[in-house]
């Protein structure tokens, strides 16, 4: 089994259980011609998250990591109609295309970006709650984000973190790569902490080799 294989196979998948989105075909078209760099989640990724927040039945969306807002879009879909996403974005140019794909969806009422440093932009949201958290932004921060995602998080918040596996490489305790170093103190921290249940799943498709964590914050 290789890459190739992988591919083909969420092709099939995607083919088979997605119904077609002309508007999520136009986002990724958008983000391309404004050049973005080609790291949004994969279209089965997306509707996984999608179907999350319906599972949880999610209110108050927090994404950390806009980028064209692909990911955003997915989630906000599967918000009620007094659902509410806030996104953090740190480049104006990344945030000004997820704006117009937004807007494109219909969801600017339901989805706020703000921009910034996502460090600079989170002491802004103390004493607002979220009940769903997807974190997908520059590794190296994962520490940071996590603990911030626990402290706007209440009992049952479900705290979604992407790209933990690397290729493989997040078990290399000697990297000198900023975002392993990162990846690993993140997982370090839900090792220890006695406020979050996390599991990790390894994924392989159209994104290469990779994987993300899934937690829920605890009673208490």
């Amino acid at each position: 089994m290789n890459e190739k294989t992988w591919k083909e196979v969420d092709q099939y998948f995607t083919a088979k259980l997605h119904k077609k989105d002309q508007l999520m075909n136009e986002v990724m078209k958008a983000n391309e011609e404004a050049e973005m760099p080609s790291i949004d989640v994969s279209p089965s990724q997306g509707k996984m998250l999608h179907m999350l927040v319906k599972m949880k039945g999610a209110k108050r969306i927090l994404e950390i990591g806009t980028l064209g807002g692909y990911s955003s879009i997915w989630m906000a879909r599967a918000l009620p109609e007094n659902g509410s996403l806030i996104t953090l974005e740190y480049s104006e140019k990344h945030a000004e295309v997820a704006r117009g794909n937004i807007r494109k969806a219909g969801l600017e009422n339901k989805v706020k970006i703000l921009t910034g440093a996502a460090l600079d932009t989170l002491p802004s949201l103390k004493g607002q709650k979220f009940d769903f958290i997807f974190i997908d932004a520059d590794k190296k921060n994962n520490p940071h984000y996590i603990k911030w995602a626990i402290e706007l998080s209440e009992p049952g918040t479900v705290i979604i973190t992407d790209n933990v596996v690397r290729g493989g490489r997040v078990i290399d305790a000697k990297s000198p790569d900023e975002n392993i170093k990162g990846v690993r103190t993140f997982i370090d921290i839900l090792s220890d902490s006695e406020l979050i249940d996390s599991t990790a799943i390894q994924t392989v498709g159209t994104k290469g080799y990779d994987g993300f964590v899934i937690g829920i914050v605890k009673e208490g």
